[in-house]
C-alpha cells in the first residue's frame, strides 16, 4: 500500500454545442475584457488583452481590443459553433468600438447590441466645506 502511484482521473470537457449566446465587452481605460456566454449565463469563453500578449500601455489600444475579440469569436465559432450573438457593451476605453468592429466583421448573426455602462444617478456625497 505505501508504494502505490498516485491514481488521478481527469475527465474529459464536454464540447457544448451553443448556437446562441451573449458576448460581454468591458473596456476600461486599461484594458478589454471579453466574455462570451450561452443564453443562461453559463461562461463558455473568457479573454483579455494580456492573454494574448499585451503588456502595459500596449492592452489599452484600440489594436488589442480587436484582437482580443477576434480570438474569443474564433474560439467559440470552432469549439462551441456559436452563430448568433446579443452584445453588451460596458465602459468607455478604447477597445469599446474596436471590438464592436471586429464582431461586424465575423460573419455572425447579431441580435442586439446594448450598452450597460453603470451611470451614478446622484455620485457620491461632496467634500465639506473649506473654511479659512
Amino acid at each position: 500500500m505505501a508504494n502505490q502511484p498516485n491514481k488521478t482521473i481527469k475527465r474529459a470537457k464536454q464540447k457544448r454545442v451553443v448556437e446562441s449566446g451573449r458576448i460581454y465587452i468591458s473596456a476600461t481605460f486599461n484594458n478589454t475584457l471579453v466574455t462570451i456566454t450561452d443564453e443562461a449565463g453559463a461562461t463558455l469563453v473568457v479573454s483579455s488583452c494580456g492573454m494574448h500578449g499585451f503588456t502595459g500601455t500596449r492592452k489599452s489600444t484600440p489594436y488589442a481590443g480587436t484582437v482580443t475579440t477576434e480570438a474569443a469569436l474564433d474560439k467559440a465559432k470552432e469549439v462551441h459553433n456559436l452563430r448568433k450573438l446579443d452584445i453588451y457593451v460596458k465602459g468607455i476605453g478604447p477597445g469599446r468600438e474596436a471590438s464592436l468592429r471586429a464582431i461586424r466583421g465575423s460573419n455572425l448573426e447579431i441580435g442586439k447590441i446594448v450598452d450597460v455602462t453603470p451611470i451614478p444617478h446622484n455620485g457620491v456625497r461632496p467634500p465639506k466645506l473649506r473654511r479659512v
